[in-house]
């Protein structure tokens, strides 16, 4: 990411992967000459922060499942992403447990009976909060794109919800729509 235009698109990460095909990150950094990992840092039940429970159609403080991890290039961090699950889709399952999960995420809800169709995503910049500077190595007037993502289901339920930061001089989001 050294040239500072990395692109990026949504698509891959709303699908579940072929059999046999890597996890969309590892794909698209791999596709751009790099090694893309992630760290599991949390995963578990928490109280919904309020932004969380306002997208998921859920009361603020009720019990959903989050995974927080940060999204390595090539063992650098660029970008921190939590998501958020109802308690009753996630709760007992690998969405809840800090492990890998073969095919992502979004292989593992479509197993569970849960498949996005409508995706909504925001996308805002500011100034980072101290631990998110600490966490993306930035200078403290180095802003950040925040991209926030609601996942629904074919009865318009709001599946899971995606919380992303990231450097804004390291990305270039992309969004390609069929018009017609």
């Amino acid at each position: 990411m050294s040239d500072g235009a990395w692109l990026s698109t949504s698509m891959p990460y709303l699908t579940p992967p072929m059999q046999g095909q890597s996890d969309a990150w590892r794909a698209e950094a791999a596709a751009r000459g790099g090694k893309g990992t992630q760290r599991i840092v949390r995963a578990g039940e928490v109280p919904a922060p309020e932004e969380v429970a306002a997208l998921l159609g859920l009361p603020a403080g009720e019990t959903v499942v989050v995974r927080r991890r940060i999204i390595q290039l090539d063992d650098e961090p660029c970008e921190l992403t939590d998501t958020y699950y109802p308690a009753d889709i996630a709760r007992g399952t690998r969405l809840a447990e800090r492990g890998r999960i073969p095919g992502g995420a979004v292989t593992l809800l479509a197993e569970l009976g849960h498949v996005g169709r409508r995706v909504r995503e925001d996308v805002t910049a500011r100034l980072p909060s101290a631990q998110e500077r600490d966490a993306l190595r930035l200078e403290p007037d180095e802003p950040v794109l925040k991209l926030s993502r609601v996942t629904l289901d074919g009865g318009d339920r709001p599946i899971q919800v995606d919380l992303m930061v990231m450097p804004a001089h390291r990305q270039r989001l992309r969004y390609e729509m069929r018009i017609g």
